[in-house]
């Protein structure tokens, strides 16, 4: 059985993936294009060449979308609490990377862990949401696909932006500027940071909305999840159709830490001690342009999507 599973990956590894066209707005789901089709004929391949227990590797029928450092680890962890999930342990980086993307969908589904066939499979790639192509690359493997978005405060999500970098050149022993030397320049706002643009969530989501509607894609809201996840995994769940499995005991505080741990099975477990880190201290002053820069940016989103959230 191992052979022929491993044939059928090896012959369809070959297929290359091709951007579909932009989705007409105006209708209700966007035609199947070509490579829908070969992804249902790859799915049926493996399920044919399946291990005894009926196990095999399936494309994701959710992704994790993004946003950098708005708590996708902490979303994955918290959906893999449930037994109808199986979840990929990596960023994938199919989408976005071409050194990845030019292997195809053979490359992509080797990625997946085994699951069974009730099982959804799910991965995340935070940097998915703000890459331009992948919108088209998504929809063109599976154009019913059901997306997961988790957004933070946009300011609170450039800090957390900086801190990550900062603490991976402190790991390397190497020097790295101050967060005011990146958001400052010429004694304004630097617009050019990038981790500034990661926070426009508007522009990035106006791309997302020319391949799959609203309905496809549900937003998570991230300070909630860190202050109650219980209620966001709720809608979570819902959202993807699953039974009701995941319960307010699989949460508890923990004060040393501060922040949410899991309970599953009797055994207890928090995210890695490079999630949570305290941002640095900004001037208030600097703080305010930060909030001010982010407020149209803001409004213009929560327009776009029909809800608003707590952001300053």
């Amino acid at each position: 059985m191992a052979p022929l599973l491993l044939g059928a990956v090896m012959l369809v590894a070959q297929l290359q993936l091709v951007p579909s066209r932009p989705a007409v707005v105006s209708g209700d789901e966007p035609g199947q294009p070509e490579l829908v089709r070969k992804a249902a004929s790859l799915q049926e391949e493996i399920q044919d060449g399946a291990a005894p227990n009926g196990s095999a590797q399936q494309l994701p029928q959710t992704i994790i979308i993004g946003v950098r450092k708005g708590g996708t680890r902490a979303l994955l962890e918290m959906l893999s609490l449930h037994p109808d999930v199986a979840a990929a342990e990596n960023e994938v980086h199919f989408f976005d990377w071409e050194e990845h993307y030019s292997q195809g969908l053979g490359w992509y589904l080797s990625q997946m862990p085994f699951s069974a066939p009730h099982q959804l499979t799910v991965e995340k790639t935070p940097a998915y949401f703000t890459s331009p192509k992948v919108p088209a690359r998504v929809h063109g493997m599976n154009p019913g696909i059901r997306l997961l978005l988790i957004l933070r405060d946009p300011s609170e999500r450039v800090l957390s932006d900086y801190t990550q970098v900062f603490y991976n050149h402190v790991q390397k022993r190497k020097p790295y500027p101050s967060i005011e030397e990146f958001l400052v320049r010429d004694g304004r706002l630097n617009v050019d940071y990038k981790a500034l643009n990661r926070s426009l969530y508007h522009l990035h989501m106006q791309n997302w909305l020319r391949f799959f509607p609203l309905r496809r894609i549900h937003i998570v809201d991230g300070d909630r999840l860190i202050r109650d996840p219980f209620p966001e995994i709720q809608k979570v769940e819902r959202f993807l159709r699953l039974s009701p499995q995941i319960n307010a005991s699989n949460f508890y505080f923990n004060k040393t830490k501060g922040f949410y741990c899991l309970r599953d099975g009797g055994r207890d477990r928090c995210l890695h001690e490079s999630k949570g880190r305290a941002h640095p201290q900004v001037d208030p002053r600097l703080l305010n342009k930060l909030h001010e820069y982010f407020h149209e940016p803001n409004k213009k989103f929560f327009e776009l999507v029909g809800r608003t959230f707590d952001w300053h």
